[in-house]
C-alpha cells in the first residue's frame, strides 16, 4: 500500500516535518506492508516558508535584520526557481516565537525585520517574492516593512513618524516618493493562513491583538491606527484595504502590502499545494493521512488538512485525519472529506499533557492505523 503522509504542524508542539516522520514511524512499527511518502504541508502559518524552500530544493540565505522589538538578529530566506523567486518566512524576523511572553507588546512591535528580508531578497535580483505571514508578533499593518522600502509616515505638519503603532496616532499622510522601484517591479504573493479582514470584531487587532499581548485599550488604539492607515491608502492609492479577504493576516501586514506594493493575497494552503506539486504526489497514493492540532468544521475553510482531503477525494483516495482534538459527534460536512477522523490522545487529558506527548501519541495512533488496515 502506498501511503501519502501530508500533515500540517501541530501548533505549539511539532512542526509538519516532525509530524510526518512520527506517523511514518508508527506505520513502520505496524504489521502493514506499505510504502510511505512524506509530504508535510503548510497553509501560510509559521513554518510554511521553510517547507516551501525544502520542497522546491531552494538555497538558504542569511541576513542581519531586526526582530519585532528592534533588536539585531540573524534571519534567513530562501531562493528557489534558479534564484528568480525568494521565499520569506515572516516569523523568522518578526515572529512571536522570537520574543519572551513578557516582551509581547504590539504597540511597540513592528515588521521592520521582514522588510529587511525583502530588501535583501531584492538585492539578489529576484523578480518574485512569496511571503508566509503566519506567526507574527505584530499588529502594524505592514508599516515596518514599508518603512524599510522607502515609505514615510507623516503627521499633519509633514514630520516623519516612527513606524510603530504607538507613534502613529498622529499619522495624516503617507509619502510614497521614496518607495524602492525594485519592489514595485517585483511580483509579491502572500500566503495567508486566515480569512479575517482588517477591521472590526473579526479584524486583525480584535482577534489577534490579545494573542500578541495587546490589552483591551491597546486593541482599540490598534484598530483605530489600522483604520486611519486604510483611509489614507484608499485616498492615495484607490485601494480599499478593509474589504479584501485575508487582509487581517499578520496584524494587517497583508493589507498594507496589498495597498502599497500591489501584493496578491492568496489562500495559503491552496497556493502551497499548487506550488509544491501536491497533485502529482497523489498519483500513486492508495491512502492519504493528514492532520493538525485540531480538526473541526472550520478545517474546511481553507486549512491545510481540509484542502489536502479535498484534493484526495477528487481522485477517490481514502483520507484519514489525525488530530489532538476532533468532534465528539459525527459531522456530515467533515465526513465528505475524511473517511476516518481519529484523536491521537489515548484518553481525555489536559492540553499541556497532550502537547508534551504529541509525538509518541502520533506514533501510537499510526501503528494502530497500520494494524487495523491489515485486519481489514
Amino acid at each position: 500500500m502506498n501511503i501519502l503522509i501530508a500533515p500540517n504542524a501541530f501548533k505549539n508542539s511539532l512542526d509538519a516535518q516532525s509530524v510526518a516522520e512520527a506517523i511514518a514511524l508508527g506505520l513502520e512499527q505496524s504489521n502493514l506492508n506499505c510504502q510511505c511518502q512524506l509530504f508535510p504541508v503548510g497553509d501560510g502559518g509559521d513554518g510554511t516558508g521553510e517547507l516551501l524552500i525544502k520542497h522546491l530544493h531552494g538555497t538558504i540565505i542569511n541576513a542581519n535584520v531586526h526582530d519585532a522589538l528592534g533588536r539585531e538578529i540573524t534571519a534567513s530566506f530562501g531562493l528557489v526557481d534558479n534564484g528568480r523567486t525568494a521565499v520569506i518566512e515572516m516569523a523568522n524576523a518578526s515572529g512571536i516565537r522570537l520574543l519572551k511572553p513578557t516582551e509581547l507588546n504590539p504597540m511597540q512591535a513592528n515588521t521592520t525585520g521582514t522588510g529587511e528580508l525583502i530588501k535583501a531578497a531584492l538585492g539578489k535580483g529576484v523578480n518574485k517574492i512569496i511571503i508566509g505571514m503566519g506567526g507574527s508578533a505584530t499588529v502594524d499593518g505592514g508599516i515596518g516593512i514599508l518603512s524599510v522600502l522607502g515609505v514615510r509616515f507623516l503627521d499633519a505638519e509633514g514630520q516623519e513618524l516612527q513606524p510603530i503603532p504607538a507613534k502613529l496616532e498622529a499619522m495624516e499622510s503617507v509619502d510614497l516618493s521614496g518607495l524602492d522601484k525594485l519592489v514595485l517591479a517585483c511580483e509579491i504573493v502572500i500566503l495567508c493562513d486566515v480569512d479575517n479582514k482588517l477591521l472590526g470584531n473579526e479584524g486583525a487587532a480584535t482577534v489577534f491583538g490579545p494573542q500578541k499581548g495587546a490589552a483591551p485599550h491597546d486593541v482599540v488604539k490598534l484598530d483605530t491606527m489600522l483604520s486611519k492607515l486604510a483611509a489614507i491608502a484608499l485616498q492615495q492609492t484607490g485601494k480599499d484595504m478593509t474589504t479584501i479577504k485575508h487582509s487581517g493576516t499578520a496584524g494587517g501586514a497583508a493589507a498594507g502590502l496589498y495597498a502599497f506594493l500591489n501584493a496578491r493575497l492568496m489562500s495559503g494552503a491552496n497556493s502551497f499545494l499548487e506550488l509544491t506539486g501536491f497533485n502529482d504526489a497523489l498519483q500513486n497514493a492508495d491512502l492519504v493521512i493528514t492532520g493538525e492540532g485540531a480538526i473541526d468544521e472550520q478545517t474546511l475553510q481553507g486549512k491545510a488538512p481540509g484542502v489536502v482531503a479535498g484534493l484526495a477525494k477528487k481522485k477517490n483516495i481514502k483520507v484519514i485525519g489525525l488530530a489532538g482534538k476532533v468532534p465528539l459527534a459525527p459531522s456530515a460536512a467533515l465526513n465528505q472529506y475524511f473517511d476516518t477522523l481519529l484523536s491521537i490522545n489515548k484518553e481525555p487529558t489536559d492540553l499541556p499533557t497532550a502537547l508534551k506527548h504529541t509525538r509518541e501519541n502520533l506514533v501510537y495512533a499510526a501503528k494502530e492505523i497500520g494494524d487495523s488496515l491489515v485486519v481489514n
